[in-house]
Formats: structure tokens, sequence, C-alpha cells
């Protein structure tokens, strides 16, 4: 099987080159932005992902493209309009891809979307599902939603068969941003005033999420789909921080300071937004994908967290 990855220097993307160079089944061409960017397979230079992309050269051939590549979520955003800089990339760029592989014969397009298209928040005990209304709340869910319905469209109109992965929360070696800050802080020993929070939220294990990518490689019943993807797991995050802790052999220091004192500081400090993602609730129901395909995590959340800490690290 001839596979095309793009985004395969980020942090989903490195580890599924390598996975996908491992398998002795494909033949693995990764697209990168620039020359002396690496991947374990073949590597075709495309330049940056927008609408006038010519994909020509990484497209030849191939049988399954596995779309990674995008303008990821960037908590404070500088350009003046992010939605616009959003479809531009994630938008444009992602369908211009996608009708040049409808039209260089690619059988399988998988699209690496994200859970944001759902929402925010659920309710604890009522997770999104893939018939969840999506309701997304900001440019980069918006774009992400919207590359989705042109996938699906251009899916109807040419026959290509189009797979759309929306994954949680990520974490694995290596993973940046509010998980590996929390990390750091419990690392350092720095006391932390989450000892008593009763949240629900869902997580995904990179390993995890790169076998669900290539089990859907191939799959018969993943044409045409929509997959919400977790380990299967939830936590608060008073049990995620327990667990991060013991996994790199320390013990947490917990604060069991009440959630509403913790959200009236927050308000005082402008950061209502940063406490809804540590304090509030986000769960997934991976059913479908455990239903259609077959497929169960292969790591558990210890073992996920352990690979965190045990690969050299410094999350």
């Amino acid at each position: 099987m001839r596979v095309l990855l793009t985004g395969a220097t980020g942090f989903v993307g490195k580890a599924l080159s390598v996975a996908l160079a491992r398998d002795p089944d494909v033949d693995l061409t990764c697209a990168v932005r620039r020359s002396g960017l690496g991947c374990p397979g073949k590597v075709v230079v495309t330049g940056e992902l927008d609408g006038g992309t010519d994909w020509s050269e990484a497209l030849d051939g191939r049988h399954v493209v596995i779309h990674s590549a995008a303008r990821a979520h960037i908590m404070k955003d500088e350009v003046a309009d992010p939605l616009a800089e959003y479809r531009r990339v994630n938008v444009d760029g992602t369908l211009s891809l996608a009708r040049q592989a409808a039209e260089a014969g690619v059988r399988r397009f998988i699209f690496i979307s994200s859970i944001k298209v759902n929402g925010e928040q659920t309710h604890p005990g009522e997770p999104f599902t893939e018939n969840t209304e999506p309701d997304p709340q900001d440019a980069y869910g918006v774009s992400k939603r919207e590359a989705e319905e042109g996938l699906m469209s251009l899916a109807r109109e040419t026959g290509m068969e189009v797979v759309i992965i929306r994954p949680v929360l990520v974490y694995g070696p290596g993973v940046k941003g509010n998980f590996a800050t929390l990390n750091k802080l419990v690392n350092k020993g720095i006391p932390l005033p989450l000892g008593a929070v009763h949240n629900q939220r869902s997580l995904l294990a990179l390993g995890n999420l790169v076998d669900l990518i290539m089990t859907c490689q191939d799959h018969p019943a993943a044409a045409n789909q929509v997959f919400l993807a977790g380990d299967g797991r939830d936590m608060s995050t008073t049990e995620l921080l327990r667990e991060v802790a013991a996994a790199m052999g320390k013990s947490p220091r917990l604060l069991p300071v009440p959630e509403g004192l913790l959200m009236f500081g927050a308000a005082l400090l402008g950061k209502k937004a940063v406490a809804r993602r540590v304090l509030g609730s986000l769960q997934v129901d991976i059913s479908k994908a455990r239903n259609l395909l077959g497929w169960n995590p292969p790591l558990t959340s210890q073992e996920g967290l352990q690979q965190c800490f045990c690969q050299g690290s410094e999350s």
C-alpha cells in the first residue's frame, strides 16, 4: 500500500511516520514544507500548505493519503484575522490536496480533525458521540468543521473514500501545551490546588491514535465515516495528576481547594478560559470505532503516561 503522509514532522506525524515505515506492507512518502526536514520514508518538498500547493509529485502512485498537517490551535493568536488564516491552511489547503488526490486516483483520504468540531465541554456522563451536533467554539474548530464538510462533499462527488478522525487531547513523548505545563509543575513538586476536582475528561495516548489511524488505512468499514478517538477511560484532573506523578515516580502535592473557589480566583486573574479547560468535563464515546472497526486502544492510560516519561521526554 502506497501512503502519502502530510505533517510528518509534527507531534502526531513523527510517531505515525515511524510506525508506517516499520510496516512491511507500506511504501511511505512524506510531504514536508522545506528541504532538510527528515522522515523515515521518501521525502517530497511541497512548500506551505494552502489552496495553491502543487501535490502532483507527492501524490504520484499513492493509494492512501493521511493528512495530519494543519495550522494548529494557537492559544494567543496574533494574526489580524485568525479565522481567515485557519481557513487558508486548514480548509483551502486540505480541500485542494483532497481534490488533487481524487484526480490522481487516490482511493482513501484520512483527515485528522479535532474534537473541537464537537465543542469545548460536556456534562459529566453525557459524552460526545459522532451523532452529536457539531458546535465549534473557536476559529480552529470552525476551520476543521468546514474542512470536514468539504471532504464529505468531495467524497460524494468523486467516489474517493474519506475517513475523519476527531482526537481529544493527545499526550505522549514530546507533548507540549497545557499538558506539558502541568507535567513540569508536578515534576518540580510545586503544590497545586487541584486535589478536589471532580470533572471527567477523555484523553488519548499518542500510540493509540497512531494505531487507530493505521487501522483506518484499509479497513472496509471505515470508508466515509467519522470516528471520535480516546483511550476509552475518563479521568478527573485530580486523577490525571496523580497518575502523572506515579508515572514520574513522584508523590503528587495536591491541595483540595473547592472548584468554585478556583473558578472565582481564575476570573479575578482573567484566566476563566484556562480554568474551564482544567476544571470542566469533555468526554467522548469511542463505541463506534470499537463496534464498526473492532478497534480497541492498545495502550492503557497508565502505559501511555509511562511512555511520556520513559523515552527521553522533558514534558
